[in-house]
């Protein structure tokens, strides 16, 4: 296997866009699963890196947009997934992690092959990135139990479309190996 990374995508989160109702259900479920996904890769020495959007705001930064979600009010949601000093930070604008961000470069510089995608939404973001992920001929696996939905029914046909089309492991988080 290749060495790994693992991508949180769009934790960082105010929950504060049209379909937060239907999604926090699923995130406050899958934040435990994240968490000891984090806790494992870091005891290991696996990179982690987190894409997140920057919500429209052009002048933001990583260190603002995690206090801005930190100040909201489902700050319990993120805190438990708060990036440490160790923890990379790509912003991005639009669904993909790769579209128009420098990790596709960044995982190069460090050697990836292989990327753990966990995070939000599992019929958006998610599903997106593990087909750019798997164009630029890297292995994919998504923690099924550490991706949240807004709407299940799509959930479970992109995680098959995932496993199907771009040949990703769709596993649980304590059956991930690094």
């Amino acid at each position: 296997m290749r060495k790994s990374a693992v991508v949180v995508i769009d934790m960082i989160n105010t929950y504060d866009h049209a379909d937060a109702d239907l999604l926090l259900p699923s995130v406050t479920k899958v934040v435990p699963s994240v968490v000891r996904l984090l806790e494992r890769a870091r005891e290991r020495g696996v990179p982690v890196i987190y894409v997140n959007d920057n919500f429209g705001e052009w002048r933001s930064h990583h260190g603002e947009i995690v206090d801005t979600a930190l100040s909201g009010p489902h700050a319990d949601l993120v805190e438990p997934l708060r990036p440490d000093d160790e923890s990379l930070f790509v912003v991005k604008a639009r669904h993909s992690i790769f579209y128009e961000t420098p990790l596709a470069y960044l995982l190069s510089q460090l050697g990836i092959g292989h990327v753990i995608l966990c995070g939000q939404v599992t019929e958006q973001c998610v599903l997106y990135s593990a087909l750019d992920a798997h164009i630029r001929h890297l292995e994919v696996t998504v923690p099924e139990d550490a991706v949240a939905h807004i709407h299940a029914d799509l959930a479970d046909a992109a995680l098959r479309m995932m496993r199907r089309n771009m040949k990703a492991e769709i596993r649980n988080t304590d059956s991930i190996e690094f």
